[in-house]
């Protein structure tokens, strides 16, 4: 999955690599003999797996056009969600007793930031540039830029939502230490920002809820107290529900469960760059050489309808 630094600039020079300048080419690439190619031929450049979708994120109208789509449809049911006194956008097993339906609470949205509301992909473009993978080192110094620009259409989404009197919740798995630099960039791409307490990342303490791992569901209890949630958005599955079994199988039994709640109560982003589905394809084990791991996917297709 590594880039040699030459054919890293030149393969990906399509993208909006922020902060990105080009490396110097290597000293065989910079005299190439009368009547070749300075390109590297395709075989001497190895693939990266993720190339393409970061690309279609950041160039194609196709995506904007789904971004657009999804905020846009999620507005127009607004008024209907404020009206109906049973709505609620929380599983039974994450809302309070009451979940708000007596009124009692006020209305507000549950939004995922990252690929949600801000779009990381710079990010995702510098590491196949760099021929490298997340760390959190790396995720940190791009969250402390707070250069990620609005996903498109969530801005205007989410100024309509508070100005019909409902909140903005920003249920996050960036860390704690990440909060005021993730506030600072909401506010700067537009996004409303009621208080520091509308950011719940990790770290987030819920009394009365184990967490487990980085799961979100004891966040979405919380919320339920505080909120009659109307809304979710999210890129991944775990947004909007707890994914016990991160498998095909189990992926598929939730989708069976809550599938019509999506256009209503739920909204899923596009987000083919990275996701839990990706390690259900080999035992979500990132231990394993990337080969192991491009064996499984590989198997997830023969098995694919």
């Amino acid at each position: 999955m590594r880039y040699r630094s030459l054919a890293a600039c030149l393969i990906v020079s399509s993208l909006v690599l922020a902060g990105c300048q080009r490396a110097e080419p290597p000293a065989a690439a910079s005299a190439p003999a009368s009547g070749t190619s300075a390109t590297p031929a395709a075989a001497d450049v190895p693939a990266d797996d993720n190339l393409n979708a970061v690309l279609w994120v950041q160039t194609s109208s196709e995506y904007r056009a789904l971004t657009f789509q999804t905020y846009r449809a999620a507005a127009d049911h607004l008024d209907v969600a404020l009206a109906e006194a049973n709505w609620d956008a929380l599983v039974p097993d994450e809302r309070a007793a009451t979940a708000g339906l007596d009124g009692s609470l006020k209305p507000a949205v549950i939004m995922d930031v990252d690929e949600t509301v801000l779009d990381n992909s710079p990010y995702q473009a510098r590491l196949i540039r760099d021929g490298e993978g997340y760390d959190e080192v790396s995720w940190a110094a791009w969250v402390a830029e707070k250069k990620a620009t609005a996903v498109p259409g969530v801005v205007d989404f989410a100024k309509a939502a508070a100005a019909k009197g409902v909140t903005i919740l920003y249920l996050s798995n960036r860390a704690e230490h990440l909060q005021e630099a993730t506030l600072a960039n909401l506010r700067a791409v537009g996004m409303p920002v009621a208080d520091d307490e509308v950011f719940l990342g990790l770290g987030t303490f819920v009394e009365g809820c184990e967490q487990n791992g980085s799961e979100k569901a004891c966040r979405r209890q919380l919320a339920g107290r505080r909120y009659r949630v109307l809304m979710q958005f999210g890129d991944q599955l775990g947004d909007f529900v707890e994914v016990v079994d991160n498998t095909a199988a189990g992926r598929d039994a939730l989708m069976e469960e809550y599938g019509d709640w999506f256009g209503e109560r739920w909204w899923m982003l596009p987000n083919p760059t990275y996701g839990s589905w990706e390690p259900a394809a080999f035992n979500n084990d990132w231990s394993q050489p990337i080969e192991v791991r491009r064996a499984g996917k590989r198997a997830a297709l023969d098995m694919a309808p």
